[in-house]
């Protein structure tokens, strides 16, 4: 057996010390990187997708505080670009597209540093430490825009309001409802944010584990559609009733006629009394619609960004 002296095995330590801790150490580049392609991947895939957003917010204010048979998403396609003109289904879109580089960039870009560091406390990076990672990103870059997106659904639900802008509504919510109403849905909204990133991106990392263990697949283009395709189907099933919940409170002016919602969770029963338990997925075809498009672009030009920068895979 050959020895080793104090100094070799000091020598060793130091090295594994420094090796760890090298794992750390990225350049602003790297963090500018890493940050600006979650943002722009989510941004290009918002611009895309916003006519089916601006429809999803329609068909969710439908029938409020009522029973009925809800009007389906191509009539109300052709009643909102019959009545308002096709430059309405971009109502919000400047709000939207700020949001998206924001809350995107802090979305997607947190996902790996919070894996890192849980899987650092715990030892493992399994779908659990997967889905904490998400739900905590997602519940961060929500709360922190959350003024964008109450701005974005009030220009989406009223055409009138494309005259003030982004900054003139801004002025009007802050000076006839307070600074706190930039916040209203925080709640619900940061509840989505965390179970949309949670099983968009958990669902998206484990399938491309799982599609390369079981399949020919390898990393590129048809692993990152195939996975993305499955993220864009769990993530709508999880996200649906409490992205209407989220609607209903940031535009509870129009929901005046039914009374206030205290919060999220008076909001989802007042509208199970009322309106039926299936109320809950109003405007869920459009969300798949939109959710289904934008995952997949998101994550394809998202994983090609990360390429051309140098950057791993996610």
């Amino acid at each position: 057996m050959v020895g080793t002296s104090p100094s070799d095995s000091s020598s060793r330590s130091g090295s594994a010390r420094q090796n760890k801790s090298q794992k750390w150490q990225v350049s602003p580049s790297d963090v500018a990187y890493h940050f600006g392609t979650s943002g722009l991947s989510v941004a290009v895939a918002t611009a895309v997708t916003h006519p089916l957003d601006v429809l999803k917010v329609r068909l969710q204010m439908q029938l409020v505080g009522q029973r009925g048979q809800l009007t389906g998403m191509g009539q109300v396609f052709i009643q909102v670009v019959k009545n308002e003109g096709p430059r309405s289904l971009y109502l919000g879109m400047m709000p939207a597209l700020t949001r998206s580089l924001l809350y995107g960039g802090l979305r997607l870009g947190l996902y790996e540093p919070s894996k890192y560091v849980c899987g650092q406390a715990f030892g493992s990076s399994n779908i659990f430490v997967k889905i904490a990672s998400g739900a905590f990103s997602g519940a961060i870059a929500t709360a922190m825009t959350n003024p964008a997106e109450v701005i974005k659904v009030r220009l989406q639900m009223n055409s009138g309001l494309t005259k003030a802008g982004p900054v003139g509504e801004m002025r009007n919510i802050v000076s006839e409802e307070g600074v706190k109403a930039l916040w209203k849905g925080v709640g619900p909204a940061t509840a989505r944010a965390a179970a949309l990133t949670a099983s968009q991106l958990a669902t998206y990392d484990e399938s491309k584990q799982i599609l390369r263990r079981l399949t020919p697949l390898e990393e590129g283009l048809n692993l990152h559609l195939s996975s993305s395709i499955v993220a864009g189907i769990v993530s709508t099933l999880m996200t649906a009733p409490v992205d209407m919940i989220k609607t209903r409170l940031m535009l509870q002016r129009e929901s005046e006629t039914v009374g206030r919602y205290k919060n999220g969770f008076h909001c989802a029963y007042q509208v199970i009394r009322t309106e039926s338990f299936r109320a809950l997925y109003k405007g869920g075809f459009a969300i798949f619609a939109r959710i289904g498009p934008q995952t997949t672009i998101t994550f394809v030009l998202c994983e090609k960004l990360r390429e051309v920068t140098g950057l791993k895979a996610l």
